[in-house]
């Protein structure tokens, strides 16, 4: 096992995957569904077919010889994780961008790594790499509560009535159940892995044989909700506006997003038999330390109380502790 290999690759990961919405702020002419639709288009489609078929030796082979219970899998966890990504952003607009955030991540972060962990790898629990995962993630939890408090002391936004807070909740937790199964469909699809690799894939490439069947089912949900959004408030002619560079910028959302899996489940691989545990917490952590970095140079905390800056700080700082407890872990 190649720790500081993995461990790089999840962070580097993360660091992709908290940043891939940064060129929505390039297109002010286009709606959210304008910039969402062609980033499914290239990011959930496009791209990763075009990634295994020149990573994965006989690609519809190694499709077409697995079994049918590995494929679904991958499928239906792609297709959960579709519909919990757009939970995430009707989540995020009822309850606002810092506590919304906040809320999704603390389901997303244990959820995606216990359960994996206790269904592949249930007796990894008691050993001092299981202990020090589950302090890990429990610490990763609270420097995500200090961020989402930090977050609502800056913008001082959400629901205005008990009625609408718990509908926001609702969806909020739903999308925190559903959005983990990206991470599922990494887990529990090892035999499409396991083929690639048989059919000449290097190991870091064997995940991309995973991605288009995952990425395809959640481009569904995510690319059928932006187009519902056109057709009701009619923006199909925002189309028009912003020229090629728009076009250019939404593809790129595609690139970076579609970037952090492959380099998450690069750095995974090389964590051995629990990178999909092991890397997930790591992975949620370094995207929502590079989120509110990206949030600062873009000047989203001018003029922010400097009780919220506080609580930023100490949420990033918990994060980081959170990453060195984890990693350290790993050693065992």
């Amino acid at each position: 096992m190649d720790l500081g290999h993995g461990i790089a690759g999840v962070l580097i990961g993360g660091i992709l995957n908290g940043s891939f919405v940064a060129p929505m702020k390039k297109m002010p002419l286009w709606k959210w569904e304008n910039s969402w639709l062609v980033y499914s288009i290239s990011g959930l489609l496009v791209i990763p077919w075009i990634a295994a078929l020149a990573t994965v030796p006989d690609l519809g082979g190694v499709l077409s010889g697995a079994s049918a219970a590995s494929t679904w899998r991958v499928l239906l966890f792609g297709l959960g994780w579709g519909v919990g990504s757009v939970l995430f952003g009707l989540g995020i607009a009822r309850m606002g961008l810092a506590v919304g955030y906040g809320l999704i991540l603390g389901l997303i972060a244990p959820i995606g790594t216990f359960l994996p962990l206790m269904v592949l790898h249930p007796e990894q629990l008691h050993t001092k790499r299981g202990m020090s995962l589950i302090v890990g993630t429990l610490i990763v939890i609270g420097g995500i509560v200090l961020c989402a408090a930090a977050g609502k002391m800056r913008d001082k936004d959400g629901p205005r009535t008990a009625q609408g807070f718990a509908l926001g909740l609702l969806i909020c937790v739903l999308a925190g159940l559903f959005s983990p199964m990206l991470n599922f469909s990494f887990a529990f699809g090892d035999e499409l892995q396991q083929r690639a690799m048989a059919a000449g894939a290097t190991r870091d490439a064997s995940s991309t044989a995973i991605w288009p069947l995952c990425l395809t089912a959640g481009l569904i949900a995510n690319a059928g909700y932006a187009v519902l959004l056109l057709q009701r408030n009619q923006s199909w002619r925002a189309f028009r506006g912003g020229g090629g560079a728009y076009w250019i910028w939404g593809s790129l959302m595609g690139v970076l997003c579609f970037g952090s899996f492959i380099v998450y489940g690069a750095g995974a691989n090389a964590l051995g038999r629990l990178g999909a545990v092991v890397g997930w917490p790591l992975f949620m952590s370094m995207s929502l330390i590079t989120s509110n970095a990206l949030g600062w140079v873009s000047g989203e905390w001018k003029g922010a109380p400097p009780r919220a800056l506080r609580f930023a700080v100490a949420g990033i700082a918990v994060l980081i502790t959170a990453i060195t407890v984890i990693a350290l872990g790993g050693k065992e």
